[in-house]
């Protein structure tokens, strides 16, 4: 949070630069910070859910014959989380999103 409620900018036009001025709102879409916040967040989420299939906790779904599973996929501001019907499984992903949900604020 600190990187987004710290930053501190600065303008530079022909050969002037500004005085540092700070954002008076967070982070919004479109910012040059956003895409970077996005990946480091999101690989948080990634690390969760390999690491609850590695483990056994969930499976993803099977892809062909072969041992290859995927458990979730990450878009721009999408998630798709793939896996059997389970109450078992589904409350594994609960707790997952509710820990990720804890960690990332």
């Amino acid at each position: 949070m600190r990187c987004i409620f710290l930053v501190t900018y600065t303008v530079g036009i022909n050969e002037d630069i500004s005085d540092c001025f700070s954002p008076s709102m967070g982070l919004r879409q479109g910012d040059l910070l956003s895409p970077y916040l996005f990946l480091i967040c999101a690989e948080g989420l990634s690390i969760l859910m390999n690491e609850a299939t590695n483990t056994n906790l969930l499976r993803g779904a099977q892809i062909r014959k072969e041992r290859l599973t995927i458990n979730h996929l990450l878009f721009a501001d999408d998630c798709i989380l793939f896996g059997d019907a389970l109450e078992e499984r589904a409350c594994i992903v609960r707790n997952i999103i509710r820990e990720y949900e804890l960690v990332s604020g």
